[in-house]
């Protein structure tokens, strides 16, 4: 059975940035992107014009391989839309990089999991309005 990633009432699109269009439309071909400095192979997230690491102008967005490791979560039970169940908010770290890391929601794990953080998980993407949110799952999750 798939995992239902459309866990939130409501989203508020990101607002129409250049320098961080590519991500929210990257999931459209099912592949998550980052920027990656083409000098020093260097990730950036958030986006930045510039290699923090070596300050080259040379970034692009490329493919990452979408599987990452829950470094830390909270549970969020606050209602900010009446009727919103609760959710996790997870901050993973991807696996081309230790200090790539991305604030996500993780899906199809339950709220009292005992084994959350160090879990293996992969991104999915949730399509609404032109915008493609990444949602992590656990690894080998059904489609």
């Amino acid at each position: 059975m798939a995992i239902d990633l459309d866990i939130l009432t409501v989203r508020i699109a990101p607002q129409d940035d250049p320098e961080t269009n590519f991500f929210w439309a990257s999931g459209e071909d099912g592949k998550l992107r980052f920027k990656h400095c083409q000098d020093c192979g260097y990730y950036s997230h958030p986006p930045t014009p510039r290699c923090p690491k070596c300050l080259s102008a040379n970034m692009q967005p490329d493919p990452v391989s979408g599987k990452a490791t829950v470094l830390t979560y909270t549970v969020n039970i606050q209602q900010w839309v009446p009727g919103q169940a609760p959710y996790i908010i997870a901050i993973v770290t991807m696996e081309e990089q230790d200090d790539l890391r991305l604030t996500t929601l993780l899906a199809g794990v339950e709220l009292d999991d005992p084994n959350i953080i160090g879990m293996k998980v992969e991104v999915r993407f949730l399509a609404r309005d032109d915008v493609w949110y990444p949602t992590f799952v656990p690894e080998g999750s059904p489609a």
